[in-house]
């Protein structure tokens, strides 16, 4: 028999089903192999891995009403599997793309516009953050968002999602008021604060669990100018950076105009490090007093300077490659960094592909001043990341074995930050012995942060490789919560199991 082997086979009857389905609801709004339409979508991943999926049909919708319509015919069609595409910044395969199924790609929903008293920005699911700053600026106005202007509005939004302004008004999706999203049954409904609440808090973290947001409702707020910019130092000032770094990080009254990202990038050809800090203050103040310390080590380059959000969101393009994302989150500390650095570049030095790869370490700060508004807005997200636990690293996590020798109850409390893990490589042939060197390099981490009682069981889903469980790590009342919202809203587990790609709630259907 010619048949589909699941959603990974090459051809697949049900998939044959719904796209000739499909095809009769939504005509020229599907496309097919060959077609211009199509290619220009596969062309579009940032991953190679993604783009080396091919959908049986890509749909890209212009209306809500034409999700709703796909879906009451996708979910009605058993073994059609399906994936949701933005603007398809998460690398791994499957996630946002398909082999044998319907990519339906969002990008077709991209408007943006505020209400009339200019408090709210409704905004397109299948937006990039730059189209929304392009919008805002202009209005003086901004919204928490992605710092990269290419990523899109709904992965980055549905996974929490961290901005420049995360310190003053918490995750993204803390600032969301409404989602209009389409359920299981091609229902098209909005969840908010007073409806439908139990899903507006799922949607805060639950990822592509519930349904297909096709409208975000965020909460804007007077924004002009502020300084951006990158400040480059030789990697023999490491510790020095790591210093000040964890000095800003961990400070008592943390300053909630600071944003920061340090990245330690290794090339394996060149056997050469480089460093430099993300340094944002989203105010238009040059030299901030919070970034004196770090200013004061010899620096190679400080591109910090005065612009505006779009302007500084306007990154390249990032070229199709081989990607990998892991994370972790520790404790602030300055011994801690340089111990990870040493451990990480004790296997990237002697790590060898065809045509090299790069590596790149990027930690940024999760203060207090972030994770407190989750529970002051809209009735709370599902991330885990509450003031308790935004200042408390956990020595054992639940989901995690017990250290043998547990760190004496003395050890303060610290201030988390996140790690992004993250390869860029172009031989294919190479995927699954990065991805092993990686998972081994960050259980290697784990391990040394564990012992200085400083490992954190949060893992941010939008930076996770597809071998953690971030949803896990929300802890066991947010899991509790994500998997009733589940049942109730899609009792079919249409999201479960036709949505085979992202991180799944483990419901049974």
């Amino acid at each position: 028999m010619d048949q589909a082997f699941g959603p990974i086979g090459l051809r697949s009857l049900p998939a044959d089903t719904c796209c000739a389905d499909l095809s009769n609801a939504l005509g020229s709004k599907l496309s097919f192999p060959g077609h211009p339409v199509y290619n220009a979508t596969q062309e579009s991943y940032w991953s190679l891995q993604e783009a080396s999926l091919s959908p049986a049909c890509i749909l890209i919708p212009e209306t809500s009403q034409d999700i709703a319509e796909a879906v009451s015919i996708i979910s009605g069609i058993e073994g059609c599997h399906f994936a949701i595409k933005g603007q398809s910044h998460a690398p791994a395969a499957g996630f946002a793309n398909i082999n044998a199924g319907v990519t339906i790609d969002m990008t077709g929903l991209k408007s943006v516009t505020v209400n009339h008293d200019k408090t709210v920005a409704s905004v397109g699911a299948g937006a990039s953050w730059l189209d929304v700053y392009l919008y805002l600026d202009a209005l003086s106005l901004s919204v928490a968002g992605g710092r990269n202007g290419a990523v899109g509005v709904g992965g980055l939004t549905l996974g929490g999602g961290i901005s420049y302004f995360a310190p003053r008004v918490g995750w993204a999706c803390d600032n969301v008021v409404n989602f209009e999203i389409v359920l299981a049954s091609g229902k098209l409904a909005n969840a908010n604060a007073t409806s439908l609440p139990d899903l507006f808090r799922a949607l805060k973290g639950g990822w592509n669990n519930f349904g297909i947001v096709a409208r975000f409702d965020l909460t804007t707020f007077p924004q002009g100018d502020i300084l951006g910019g990158n400040i480059v130092q030789d990697i023999s000032y490491r510790d020095e950076v790591f210093k000040a770094f964890a000095d800003i990080a961990g400070a008592p009254e943390y300053d909630i105009y600071a944003s920061l990202v340090m990245g330690l990038v290794f090339n394996s050809t060149s056997k050469a490090w480089s460093l430099a800090t993300t340094a944002i203050y989203t105010k238009p103040v040059l030299n901030p007093p919070v970034f004196g310390e770090l200013l004061s080590i010899p620096t190679i380059a400080n591109t910090q300077h005065i612009t505006n959000l779009s302007a500084l969101a306007a990154e390249a393009p990032t070229l199709p490659l081989d990607w990998a994302f892991f994370t972790a989150t520790y404790g602030v500390s300055a011994p801690l960094l340089s111990a990870l650095f040493a451990s990480f570049n004790a296997t990237m030095y002697d790590f060898h592909i065809p045509n090299g790869i790069l590596w790149s370490l990027a930690f940024e700060p999760l203060p207090t001043a972030v994770v407190q508004h989750g529970a002051l807005k809209g009735g709370g997200n599902s991330v885990g990341t509450s003031v308790k636990d935004g200042n408390a690293i956990s020595k054992h996590p639940f989901n995690q074995p017990s250290p043998p020798h547990p760190t004496p109850p003395s050890t303060p409390l610290t201030k988390p930050t996140v790690l992004l893990l993250a390869g860029i490589w172009t031989d294919s042939t190479s995927n699954a012995l990065v991805a092993n060197t990686a998972q081994r390099m960050m259980s290697d981490a784990a391990d040394l942060a564990r012992r200085m009682g400083l490992l954190h069981r949060f893992q941010y889903i939008n930076y996770a490789d597809p071998s953690q469980d971030p949803i896990g790590s929300y802890g066991p009342a947010n899991v509790q919560r994500l998997r009733a919202a589940s049942r109730k809203y899609d009792p079919k587990g249409v999201f479960q199991t036709q949505v085979p790609g992202g991180f799944k709630l483990g419901v049974r259907v």
